[in-house]
This record gives structure tokens, C-alpha cells and sequence, in this order.
């Protein structure tokens, strides 16, 4: 509740405003921490003197590992305030399972491009040298312009085995966005197991490195559309020109809108998908230790179905439980 005695400026962060502005640092920190990883990888290693060996297929342990824990660190700063949807997917399937108001979420989604863009402008500040002495160093030295190497620090592509085609990568994105979305909806979901002790973000996190280990080389597991277009925004004004948008390279064309549709299809299917096969069976089932729901005219805890002293006759109000309580929390989480 927003408290009228306040300050402006601090009224104002305890309104939807506030919840922006959570979002748009939550996402400025995710792509910061998962974007610089990239940038160790891709630039930052080979151009340092400290990788004595070719690391190889480890670099991909960097990054999958980089962005599982920048979601860690961007759910624990922004979760308190906004939810640390952090991810348009996200939001736009709270919303469909109407957890979340429609009328938040277009807002949502700019506070969330918007802090995905200035994460990006903070990794190309810190490492422009880096990228700059990487260009210089190939032969025939090159610019950042169709450069898909270092673009890659910055935004996604798709593997060469797709070719030019649609639909793989596509289809990868759905998929990934699937498998984030409805583990979230089982994580933050307290009728079923979720994690104690506050360890929800690093839970979400490993499923991020869960899904880079396993989907990653498909298409660089966006599953996340501002994660993809702030970065490729900033890309394109930072100099990459085509690679970034329409998003070209030697084996695709036109890439740009596919991390940002994929996603957005695969957060809804992903959400459908848990509270089909989970959500409505936890909804109609006993929480685990609750006594069953005694017959009409039994009031619990009589062992012979006479109310006694005391007792509420049948069509009164029963304390609040636990099970009510957690129930509104989820709703308060999710």
C-alpha cells in the first residue's frame, strides 16, 4: 500500500513504477553478468595473455554457467519488488494463467528491453578493447560490422546445420522457453516442492545451465526475448549493422524476430503444459499430511460427526490454514 505521508520519489517506487523499475535493473544485471561471460569466452581469454591452452568446448561451460548465475543474482535483486520476471515470456504467461494483470504487462516489457539494452551498453563499455584487439587480430584484420563472432557476445544465432531454414531454430525456442517456463511455474509453486530456505533463484539458475548444457548450440538459447533484443539494439547502434539487424550472416537472413517469437509462444505452451499435467491435479488434491475432507456434517476433529461445544455448525467459516495461506502466496510469488 502506498503510504500518502511519503516523499515523491519514494512513493512512487512503492507503485508499478517501482516494479520498473526492479525490472529494469533485474534485467540490466542479467545481461551484465550473462553477456560478460560471453565476452570472457569470446574475446576476453584469447586476447588476455591468461589462456596459456586452447580451451575449447569448456569456453561453453563459461557461458552456460555465466548466465545460470546472472539469473540467480537477477532474481535475488529484483524479486522482492517485481516478481524478477526479468523475461517477457515470463510475464506474458503469468498473465495468460492470469497471475498477473494484462495492463502490466506491455509496461513490463519496456522496463525490461530497456534494462537488457543499458546491460548491454555497461558489457560493450567494459570490453570494447578486448573486442577492438580481437578484430584487429584476424586476418585480414576486420570491423565490428558483419562481424558474427563478436556479435555473438551481444545477441543469438543460429547453429550452421540449420542453414537458412525457419522453423529449427524456431522450434528449439519454443521448446527451451517450455521447459523454463513450466519448471518456474513448479519452483515458485508452494503446493508442490518448492525449494526452502529462500533458494528459488539458485534453482531457476540451474535450469538456465541446465538448458544451455542440453539446447544451447541450437540457436544460443535466447528463451528469453529482451535478453535477445536489448543486446542486438545495442549492437546494431554499437556498429555490427547487419548481423544485427535483420540479424544476417553467411548461413542465415533475417533472424531477429525468432528469438523474440519463439519465446513468447514457448513461456505460453510451457505454462499450459505444467498447469495441465500438475497445476490442476494440485489444485483438487489434499496437501501432503492434511487430513481428508470430512463428509457433510462432520466437523473435523469430532470422532463422531457431532459438533459438541464450541463448534462451528456446518456453512461457517473455517479458520485459515496453512494450505490457505501458502495458496495465497503463490499467487502473491507468481
Amino acid at each position: 500500500m502506498t503510504d500518502r505521508t511519503a516523499r515523491p520519489w519514494t512513493r512512487m517506487r512503492q507503485t508499478t513504477a517501482g516494479e520498473l523499475l526492479a525490472e529494469f535493473l533485474g534485467t540490466a544485471i542479467l545481461i551484465i553478468l550473462g553477456c560478460g561471460s560471453v565476452a570472457v569466452a569470446v574475446v576476453g581469454l584469447p586476447g588476455s595473455g591468461r589462456q596459456t591452452v586452447d580451451f575449447g568446448p569448456a569456453n561453453w561451460l563459461i557461458i552456460a554457467w555465466g548466465w545460470g548465475l546472472a539469473v540467480v543474482f537477477a532474481v535475488y535483486v529484483a524479486g522482492g519488488v517485481s516478481g524478477a520476471h526479468i523475461n517477457p515470456a515470463v510475464t506474458l504467461a503469468w498473465a495468460i494463467r492470469r497471475k498477473f494483470p494484462w495492463a502490466k504487462v506491455l509496461p513490463y516489457w519496456a522496463a525490461q528491453v530497456v534494462g537488457a539494452f543499458a546491460g548491454a551498453a555497461v558489457v560493450l563499455a567494459v570490453y570494447h578493447n578486448a573486442i577492438d584487439a580481437f578484430l584487429a587480430s584476424q586476418n585480414p584484420p576486420t570491423g565490428r560490422d558483419g562481424s558474427v563472432g563478436t556479435f555473438s557476445i551481444f545477441a543469438t544465432f543460429p547453429a550452421e546445420y540449420f542453414g537458412n531454414g525457419v522453423w529449427g531454430p524456431l522450434v528449439d525456442q519454443i521448446v527451451g522457453t517450455a521447459i523454463l517456463v513450466a519448471i518456474i511455474a513448479a519452483i515458485i509453486d508452494a503446493r508442490n516442492q518448492p525449494p526452502s530456505a529462500n533458494l528459488a533463484p539458485f534453482v531457476v539458475g540451474l535450469v538456465v545451465v541446465a538448458i544451455g548444457l542440453t539446447y544451447g548450440t541450437n540457436a544460443g538459447y535466447a528463451i528469453n526475448p529482451a535478453r535477445d533484443l536489448g543486446p542486438r539494439l545495442l549492437a546494431f547502434f554499437a556498429g555490427w549493422g547487419d548481423a544485427a539487424f535483420p540479424g544476417n550472416g553467411e548461413w542465415f537472413s533475417s533472424y531477429w524476430w525468432i528469438p523474440i517469437v519463439g519465446p513468447l509462444v514457448g513461456g505460453v505452451v510451457g505454462v499450459l503444459v505444467y498447469d495441465f499435467f500438475i497445476g490442476s491435479v494440485l489444485a483438487v488434491r489434499p496437501a501432503p499430511g492434511a487430513e481428508p475432507t470430512p463428509p457433510p456434517g462432520r466437523v473435523p476433529g469430532s470422532a463422531d460427526g457431532e459438533a459438541g461445544d464450541g463448534a462451528r455448525a456446518e456453512g461457517d467459516v473455517l479458520p485459515e490454514t496453512d494450505q490457505t495461506r501458502s495458496g495465497r502466496q503463490v499467487q502473491r510469488s507468481e
